[in-house]
């Protein structure tokens, strides 16, 4: 199993790596190039299309997989029996094609939002299209309840919910493809080792895309000489929404498991806490929920005092610690111990909220100035209310 996990990552990770600069080269003449600006932390322009280099990295191990003639001689027998399973499977070949199709339309808009920067009504309209023809290739969420339609209806809602959070995220080097990374492995962690029947193929494409994003922070960490853009925090969210609901995450014949079904909120609680928080404070400053601004997890952090490369290291230990509440609901035996988990998440998040939205105010209010040295040059500052701004 290591040698199947090892063959498809690093598959991916060098496709990624060796076409992130030969993007990065030709960025500027596809006109996919991120000018600074009041809503932008960089200070020079930076060329985009980092997403483009995620997505070939997806695609050509899963070609040769697909494709190869020999492929079982070729790669390891646990991508023999990948291939296998995908041609007898006649539903899990349809999932597995929908995905695919629903990954490229995404990529593509979002590369043309990159290039044209498209009406937020128009992302929106087609995220809910390739949503709804998803669960139509069968990629449903049943949440145990007999109706159909309520599962499609949480499944296309997790799906939209998720493609737009990473693409809030991706607002500093190295965030959103980091939190891909690690929400990638935990779900690859709990597929072939938390259950007692791997399942191969949603591991292999979760592999491929941490692969593939971890080759590209080889070019995108501080400072990022190359971003991805919303065609790949786009394709990221999709494929984290639609592989965490084909995983089937809890055992069919039993229901003593369906609590591990909570899994996927775990791994993805960060990425939920910035979408909800940022939509919220858009909503309370009477802004659109799409208009962007400094209002992410990762700005609130900023203003605390933390340096960017910090910021974005402390967002990825918290997606890690709660990532690793989802692999621990497959160590508890019903859905007390599942909502104790869940409880913990939420304090937590909860803590994190209060500290931040504290210390902002406290920043903005004058509270944690620094006060420099007396001198003749610089007297003590007047303590009245008038002094403060």
């Amino acid at each position: 199993m290591f040698t199947f996990a090892a063959a498809a990552f690093g598959a991916a990770f060098i496709t990624s790596l060796l076409f992130t600069p030969l993007i990065r080269r030709m960025a500027p003449a596809l006109g996919l190039v991120d000018e600074p600006g009041l809503r932008k932390v960089h200070a020079t322009p930076t060329p985009m299309g980092g997403g483009i280099a995620v997505f070939f990295g997806l695609i050509f191990p899963a070609l040769l997989v697909t494709f190869a003639n020999n492929a079982t001689r070729l790669i390891p027998s646990a991508l023999g029996e990948l291939r296998a399973s995908i041609g007898n499977d006649v539903i899990l070949r349809h999932q597995t094609m929908g995905i695919i199709a629903g990954a490229v339309v995404l990529f593509a808009v979002g590369l043309a939002d990159d290039r044209w920067n498209l009406s937020w009504r128009l992302r929106l309209g087609v995220q809910l299209l390739v949503a709804f023809g998803v669960t139509q290739a069968g990629v449903q969420a049943t949440v145990f309840v007999a109706q159909p339609w309520i599962g499609i209806m949480i499944t296309v809602l997790w799906i939209m919910v998720l493609t737009n959070a990473m693409n809030f995220l991706d607002n500093m080097d190295g965030l959103s493809a980091g939190i891909g990374v690690i929400a990638s492995l935990l779900s690859v962690g709990i597929l072939l080792l938390m259950v007692p029947q791997p399942h191969l193929i949603v591991a292999f494409g979760l592999l491929l895309l941490a692969g593939s994003l971890t080759g590209f922070l080889c070019w995108n960490r501080p400072p990022a000489s190359i971003f991805m853009g919303d065609s790949g925090s786009n394709l990221v969210g999709f494929l984290l929404a639609t592989l965490t609901v084909s995983g089937t995450f809890y055992q069919v014949e039993t229901s003593a498991s369906r609590h591990v079904i909570l899994a996927p909120l775990c791994i993805l609680a960060i990425p939920l806490y910035d979408f909800l928080t940022v939509i919220l404070i858009r909503l309370s400053n009477g802004r659109s929920p799409f208009h962007g601004d400094k209002s992410h997890f990762s700005h609130r952090l900023v203003e605390l005092g933390l340096r960017p490369a910090r910021a974005v290291l402390t967002i990825h230990l918290a997606t890690l610690m709660t990532g690793l509440g989802g692999l621990l609901l497959y160590k508890v035996a019903d859905w007390t111990g599942a909502w104790l988990i869940i409880a913990l998440i939420c304090c937590v998040l909860s803590i994190v909220s209060i500290l931040e939205t504290v210390g902002r105010r406290s920043i903005n209010d004058g509270h944690y100035e620094t006060a420099a040295p007396t001198t003749k040059e610089n007297p003590p500052p007047d303590e009245s209310p008038t002094a403060i701004s």
